[in-house]
């Protein structure tokens, strides 16, 4: 069972920026593919971005490309996502997801989230 616990969300002005972090339980960290979701008030869950195991390839949705990038750190069990250039429409709770995968398709552990606001 792999304990997936976010952090570095807040509150910050349109154009800003923050780092979120997920820090993951697992020793075998590196076997498995990570992702970020975000669900808005009122919508549903939807993917952000997502990198391979072997941090050999990275995935965007097309309304963050550019803007946030994803990395890992898989000596210290850490997966970060980078937001620049924020928007109000970033406004949403942030959560990390583990597939024992190559590539993240669906994910089997899931972060409790955490909220990140974007003021205009």
């Amino acid at each position: 069972q792999v304990q997936l616990v976010e952090s570095g969300g807040g509150l910050v002005q349109a154009g800003g920026s923050l780092r979120l972090s997920c820090s993951a339980s697992e020793r075998t960290f590196g076997t498995y593919a990570m992702g970020w979701f975000r669900q808005a008030p009122g919508k549903e869950r939807e993917f952000v971005a997502s990198i391979t195991r072997g941090d050999t390839s990275t995935r965007y949705a097309d309304s963050v490309k550019g803007r946030l990038a994803i990395s890992r750190d898989n000596a210290k069990n850490i997966l970060y996502l980078q937001m620049n250039s924020l928007k109000p429409e970033d406004t949403a709770v942030y959560s990390c997801a583990a597939e024992r995968a190559l590539v993240l398709t669906s994910a089997d552990y899931w972060g409790r989230g955490t909220q990140v606001t974007v003021s205009s």
